[in-house]
């Protein structure tokens, strides 16, 4: 059996792969993401209205993104979202809740500490850990950057 090149494979899975419908895709995500982001500014004037300072109005909407979205991955709902929407769903707040709720739901058989417990930062323990580490990083350039400055 002849061994294929790269080309050749690269031409195979063209071949094989559907089209993408680039357009329709990027439409879904550009409304099901600005939905997400109007609900949440629609929020954000329900807690102002409802008396609350606008610091404690940006947490409460927030936790409410939050809160929704760890509900609809547990219901099962945010995947079918996600599925029509891609990319639209990665808004920050809602994408990084469902991240962590969807392998708690996945491993809950498990138990609440082997299957939850354990699970529950398997995909955005990295995100965490990489972003606390470029944040210190940053902080250290920052510091050194004004050091040099003040200088």
């Amino acid at each position: 059996m002849k061994e294929l090149t790269p080309q050749e494979y690269a031409k195979m899975a063209e071949r094989a792969s559907p089209p993408s419908p680039c357009l329709k895709n990027c439409a879904a995500a550009f409304l099901v993401g600005g939905g997400i982001c109007a609900g949440a500014q629609g929020l954000l004037a329900l807690y102002g209205w409802a008396g609350l300072p606008p610091e404690q109005a940006r947490t409460a909407v927030t936790v409410t993104l939050i809160a929704l979205s760890a509900l609809l991955t547990a219901l099962r709902v945010y995947d079918r979202i996600a599925r029509v929407a891609g990319a639209g769903t990665l808004v920050p707040v809602t994408g990084f809740a469902n991240s962590v709720a969807s392998p708690a739901m996945e491993f809950r058989a498990e138990g609440f500490v082997l299957g939850v417990g354990a699970k529950v930062f398997s995909i955005a323990g990295p995100v965490i850990a990489y972003g606390a580490a470029a944040s210190v990083l940053y902080g250290v350039v920052y510091w050194v950057l004004r050091q040099a400055g003040a200088a």
